[in-house]
């Protein structure tokens, strides 16, 4: 090993100290040692966050987040390679989805996963010439688009199979996506959900912006996320500055993302008992889900609770009402209880799109597709950015039969092991008591709603005694409800970003759906994929 290897490999650590008091620990490596290094974590109980690539000009500097729970443990595998022809060691014969962030990685900057096991292309559609690579530096102008090299799916041939596409364009609201089914009957032998119709290049837009100024952005990868993803990058910024936040901001920050969770769930509770036909019990979960936006609102000045979450501080305009939650949450669970008392709701439900806890291992699926599966994984208890211990332990949980032991960590886990639409169903009815129990705790230990009482200046670097320092990076992680969202961001000495790389749940958790759906009738499509209700935005980012 020569000097530069040696100076680059396991002897150059360096740790990274973040706002919640955690520490990373950066190791820059040569590409040779990638794979041995990344097995030793993932051995270690490590999962990979993700997989980021930094264009430095002459070079390519590839970013590997590794974390683990209990304690909270974050690495950083750091390889860099020559601009030109650049290639890495596949880590996809380890981690399925590392072999998805580097086909993404190879679309967009070029970057080449020798041995990779699947290498076809993952973002890019057939209308982008083969040789763009857009998050490269010398990208230069958009180039025309002109449909060309179609996607390989794989075609399923027999008798009696035949195709049945559904999307880009949907019926309703729905974001665009194709599905492809191949059938026997009604009988589903396979399924490939083509995404990235909404890939709008965020990560790019947020280069050159100011760090206190960006979080509007964050707010907007996905709609429905928009305090988990705020508070996310919020905090990939404050470690990269070293911004100190009090431990009553903290909370309240947590309890506007857990305020995000009751709205987004009771809307999944209702839409999936519409989807099998009962109509009624949505309305009243739909009601429910205005109440709850209606308190976003006069809490907030949002519906979305946009707004309230900056760097270094938080802003509320008023606390919500623990009674009038409370109230939300009983009516909440009665709806649930109604809906599961209709024995052709339940065995509509009952061993419907089955997930695997081994398969949602294996995929790396998060959030409340994982739980249902018996992978009791979250962010609020592994990666933790504010106490939350004893904040939700009066909630009513009768419903639940196998309560997780991280319970006497703050957060009672709610998990189901049986892996189908039902389950993920009740792990929704119960995160929500669990939340709303969370959220009156919260509110009623706020005695202030403002931290601090102004916010930085958005006209200078948000923190002077970085200007004088090199590039720094940060990394927050949230869990969302749809599960752990993860940012990581670098910082210039003029207070810029440089680099936003963002992973919503979604990324991990879309190739769970045509997994479930494998023996899974087609007219049962639309509940199994209501049960998941994946972000596309925030997947396509």
């Amino acid at each position: 090993m020569n000097r530069d290897d040696a100076r680059s490999g396991a002897r150059g650590r360096v740790r990274a100290g973040v706002a919640a008091g955690k520490a990373r620990t950066v190791e820059a490596i040569p590409a040779s040692a990638l794979v041995a290094r990344a097995r030793a974590l993932l051995s270690d109980g490590f999962r990979l966050g993700l997989i980021a690539a930094h264009d430095e000009g002459s070079q390519l500097r590839i970013v590997y987040l590794f974390l683990a729970g209990s304690p909270d443990r974050r690495v950083e595998l750091h390889v860099a390679i020559p601009a030109r022809a650049p290639s890495v060691p596949s880590l996809g014969s380890l981690s399925f989805p590392a072999s998805r962030f580097e086909r993404a990685m190879h679309d967009l900057f070029g970057v080449v996963p020798t041995d990779h096991p699947l290498p076809h292309r993952l973002i890019r559609h057939a209308h982008w010439p083969s040789r763009w690579f857009p998050m490269r530096r010398d990208a230069g102008p958009t180039p025309p688009f002109t449909d060309h090299e179609p996607f390989p799916f794989v075609e399923v041939e027999g008798d009696g199979v035949y195709e049945v596409p559904v999307g880009p364009v949907h019926a309703g609201l729905i974001e665009p996506g194709h599905f492809r089914f191949s059938v026997v009957g009604e009988s589903v032998i396979k399924l490939k959900a083509r995404l990235w119709f909404t890939h709008r290049g965020v990560e790019k837009l947020f280069e050159g912006m100011n760090a206190i100024e960006a979080t509007p952005l964050a707010e907007r990868i996905s709609g429905d996320t928009s305090a988990a993803h705020a508070l996310a990058h919020v905090l990939a910024v404050e470690d990269a500055l070293g911004l100190k936040v009090p431990g009553p901001a903290r909370q309240l920050r947590a309890m506007l993302v857990e305020m995000e969770r009751l709205y987004n769930h009771a809307a999944d509770i209702g839409a999936l008992a519409m989807d099998v036909g009962f109509s009624l019990a949505n309305s009243h979960a739909q009601r429910i889900r205005e109440e709850l936006l209606r308190i976003n609102q006069a809490c907030t000045g949002s519906r979305l609770l946009r707004g309230a979450i900056y760097p270094g501080g938080v802003r509320l305009l008023a606390a919500p009402d623990p009674v009038r939650i409370r109230v939300l949450a009983a009516d909440l669970a009665e709806v649930a209880a109604l809906t599961l008392a209709n024995t052709v709701i339940r065995d509509r439900f009952a061993g419907t799109a089955v997930l695997s806890e081994r398969q949602a291992l294996d995929l790396g699926c998060l959030g409340p597709v994982a739980r249902a599966s018996g992978v009791d994984i979250d962010a609020r208890i592994d990666h933790p950015s504010a106490d939350l211990a004893d904040l939700a332990g009066s909630a009513d949980l009768s419903s639940s039969p196998d309560l997780s032991s991280s319970a006497d960590r703050g957060v009672p886990g709610v998990p189901r092991r049986e892996g189908d639409v039902l389950a993920r169903f009740n792990v929704r009815v119960d995160e929500f008591a669990v939340s709303a129990e969370m959220v009156c705790g919260l509110a009623a230990s706020a005695d202030r709603l403002e931290f601090p009482a102004a916010r930085p200046s958005r006209a200078t670097p948000p923190n002077r005694a970085a200007a004088s320092s090199p590039i720094r990076s940060g990394v927050g992680i949230v869990e969302g409800w749809r599960g752990t969202i993860v940012h990581r961001v670098e910082v210039d000495p003029e207070g810029r970003l440089t680099r936003a790389a963002i992973v919503d749940p979604s990324w991990f958790n879309w190739p769970a759906l045509p997994l479930a759906m494998a023996d899974t009738i087609l007219p049962d499509f639309p509940v199994t994929n209501k049960s998941f209700n994946l972000s596309y935005a925030g997947n396509d980012l």
